[in-house]
């Protein structure tokens, strides 16, 4: 990858644009670490498509005129001031931080002069991504108009441009959440899990030289099983010459026909993974014309499917063995940039972090990242669950423009090894055609998995079947064709003082007052975790990386200045989870196979209820469980209907294990009495049972011999449902 590093770093060009003058950023309400080294001379200098590199460039990145106009109002002829590009309006680097309705557009204007050298070829330009729609014109000649706000694209600027200054006008209109286009969490009224818009340019504008017959784009499928990879070149004729790397060694060579897939055969490949993220570079060199347009890039051997483990339990497998995937949920916002990183050095902190935090996977959460995001993961080794941003998606036309972007996106970040799912919806955000979607994915890309739907609205189609749980954790039905994963768990929330969006008023699906208290509780949730993994669950992602605005649910602060929690007992926590998982050995069975007789009410009792002597026999006796048959993963023998349930069991324990957990199957929330001492409070609802840690107390509380169970349980909507059981975690040898 040496030589890439090299290229990834901006090119002298002969551009020009506006004095830089007095140009600062805007006063955020945050800023980060590196908010004060950003400047128009070094803004988003790296060459921005690490797979497909070419050694001359020029960047124009830096200092734009701007106007921000009436959505119909033709080219302005007075400008309002300049804008760092790239940075959207909304944030504070781009020195503006201005509000932009869906009533009016953004202008970008600035000038720039061709390097001699590039006589006689064909110029491009690039756009890396410009929310929502972009219209382009050069020395006033529209080079034409494009709609998407994720990926990138690009114009033949060669028969507008004119020797000496030429002049670039950029008009962006983005109707944020007001109409169908894929926006993510982009909201005209930010709060909560909803944020601030991005509007316009928010990746790196830039040209580049081609021959007249170029390399318009690469298609990498590696092919573990046959020790090969498979390059198809797209251009309009010519002749390839391939060559793979590994360091400074040339391992493999092939050549063909652009067009069509030219297989390199290796010997023993290396593989790729998050322990050992081995990268070949790639050489490529397409002949035409009597030219030759020359490429360096990369590839990442690595195979993702599901398979049956030793057991017979679908697993994820990567490179043929499985593997737990665990990872946070990934939102991709900067308190000084927004949608885009103050710089390629932050990019990195995020996923050096994630990987020192002992995490092998992000789930980029409907959002795109630019091109150097995904370079830093097939790097550093993070695994990618890649969303697509969600969008309103209303009608035909706003379907039909779903699918196109989605394709585009597919297409745009195919050849990254870090990528290992497609995602299409999330929680049934604008979810649509879902089962057309999922076999468009394995059309477009075979090699990858893909999951229908994260949370709420599982269609049984795709790899896998995606539950979401806070706190959590839970985990979906074992199947006999899919995968089970836990898309999103945890949301625990800590305001730090002077590292928020705002001082009062922050969010967290759960919320601390210290960093011990957010640390006993996420390491809690791990342990839950591990006993899942040994009944099939295969992947967890916890929300979330950071910060975002008001949202503190995250293992950094938004400003990423602290990692929130104890760092050594995090990571050990999640170094378990990479372990065989631990058997669990029934001590207390739950009506799940068998009934199993409680004594129960729906109505009030005393408040000496859970306690051992409390007397009971004024209840109903009935098995268990309880609740309406409809409720998914239930068992019921016992009908409940009414808000509140409480419940009591008497059981003989012949001593009482170290690692004794709750089995519960809950909907919704519960409150369990172990001997008289509270043991656990899960909150909203589970689809299955799930075992969950016992308080300290609780189990201090239990002795050999007679046992008191008791628990409260309230439903407010949807399915009810309530049993549980006590099991012990056995551990497996390593």
């Amino acid at each position: 990858m040496r030589q890439i590093l090299l290229l990834a770093t901006c090119l002298f060009c002969a551009t020009t644009q506006a004095a830089p003058a007095e140009w600062k950023p805007a006063a955020g309400p945050l800023a980060t670490r590196w908010t004060k080294s950003v400047t128009p001379d070094n803004a988003w200098r790296q060459y921005p498509r690490p797979q497909m590199v070419r050694p001359d460039w020029a960047n124009l990145n830096g200092l734009w005129d701007y106007s921000i106009s009436a959505k119909d109002a033709s080219q302005p002829e007075q400008w309002d001031g300049q804008i760092l590009v790239p940075f959207c309006v909304e944030s504070a680097l781009s020195g503006v931080m201005k509000k932009v309705t869906p009533q009016q557009a953004v202008w970008y204007r600035r000038t720039f002069a061709i390097p001699e050298g590039w006589s006689g070829k064909r110029v491009l330009l690039h756009l890396g991504a410009v929310d929502w729609e972009a219209t382009v014109w050069l020395n006033g000649r529209k080079l034409g108009q494009h709609r998407g706000g994720y990926d990138p694209f690009s114009f033949d600027a060669t028969d507008a441009l004119k020797s000496g200054e030429n002049t670039l006008v950029v008009r962006a209109w983005d109707p944020t959440d007001t109409s169908y286009q894929p926006r993510g969490k982009q909201v005209l009224k930010p709060g909560g899990i909803m944020y601030t818009a991005t509007t316009g340019i928010w990746q790196t504008v830039w040209l580049e030289p081609v021959p007249q017959t170029y390399v318009r784009g690469l298609r990498i499928v590696p092919d573990v099983d046959a020790s090969a990879v498979r390059v198809t070149v797209d251009a309009a004729g010519g002749n390839v010459e391939l060559k793979a790397m590994a360091g400074d060694q040339a391992v493999a060579t092939a050549s063909g026909a652009a067009g069509q897939p030219i297989e390199l055969k290796l010997n023993a490949p290396k593989l790729w993974s998050p322990d050992q993220p081995f990268l070949y570079d790639l050489k490529i060199k397409l002949s035409a014309d009597g030219a030759s347009d020359e490429i360096s890039g990369y590839f990442g051997m690595r195979k993702i499917a599901v398979g049956k483990d030793k057991d017979g339990v679908n697993r994820l497998f990567l490179n043929g063995k499985p593997l737990f995937q665990f990872g946070p949920l990934d939102q991709g916002f900067w308190p000084d940039g927004l949608y885009t990183a103050p710089c390629d050095e932050a990019l990195r902190y995020d996923v050096e972090t994630t990987k020192r935090l002992g995490m092998n996977m992000a789930r980029k959460h409907v959002k795109v990242e630019p091109a150097r995001w995904y370079y830093w993961c097939d790097k550093l080794g993070l695994m990618v669950w890649q969303d697509m941003a969600s969008g309103n998606n209303n009608g035909p036309e706003g379907q039909e423009n779903f699918k196109r972007e989605l394709k585009n996106v597919v297409e745009a970040f195919i050849n990254h090894p870090a990528i290992v799912m497609w995602v299409p919806f999330n929680e049934g955000w604008g979810q649509h055609d879902t089962e057309q979607i999922v076999e468009m994915i394995r059309r477009w890309d075979p090699s990858r998995l893909v999951n229908n739907a994260s949370g709420w609205t599982d269609r049984k189609v795709g790899d896998v079947h995606d539950v979401h749980s806070y706190p959590g954790p839970a985990m979906p039905p074992v199947e006999e064709q899919r995968a089970a994963v836990l898309g999103e768990f945890g949301g625990l929330g800590l305001p730090l003082a002077r590292h928020t969006w705002q001082a009062e008023k922050n969010w967290g699906y759960r919320s601390f007052k210290t960093p011990e208290e957010l640390t006993d509780a996420y390491v809690n949730l791990l342990e839950n975790l591990r006993p899942m993994i040994g009944s099939g669950l295969c992947a967890a992602v916890y929300t979330q990386t950071s910060d975002v605005e008001v949202e503190v649910n995250g293992l950094m602060t938004y400003d990423r200045d602290l990692i929130k929690m104890d760092l050594e007992r995090i990571v050990e926590a999640a170094r378990k989870l990479y372990l065989p998982p631990p058997i669990i050995k029934t001590v207390v069975p739950t009506s799940q196979q068998a009934a199993q007789t409680w004594r129960y009410t729906t109505e009030r009792p005393g408040d000496d209820w859970p306690k051992p002597e409390f007397d009971d026999s004024a209840w109903k006796s009935g098995p268990g469980g309880f609740g309406e048959a409809s409720t998914p993963g239930a068992a019921v023998r016992t009908p409940w209907k009414t808000p509140d349930i409480w419940i009591r069991r008497t059981v003989e324990l012949d001593r009482v294990p170290e690692e004794l957990k709750l089995m519960i199957h809950h909907d919704e929330d519960a409150e369990v009495y172990l001997g008289g001492v509270l043991a656990a409070s899960p909150k909203g609802y589970t689809t299955n049972y799930v075992p969950m840690s016992i308080s300290k107390d609780a189990l201090a509380a239990l002795k050999k011999g007679r046992n008191t169970i008791a628990i409260h349980c309230h439903q407010t909507e949807g399915g009810q449902y309530i049993d549980a059981g006590l099991v012990e975690l056995v551990p497996r040898g390593e």
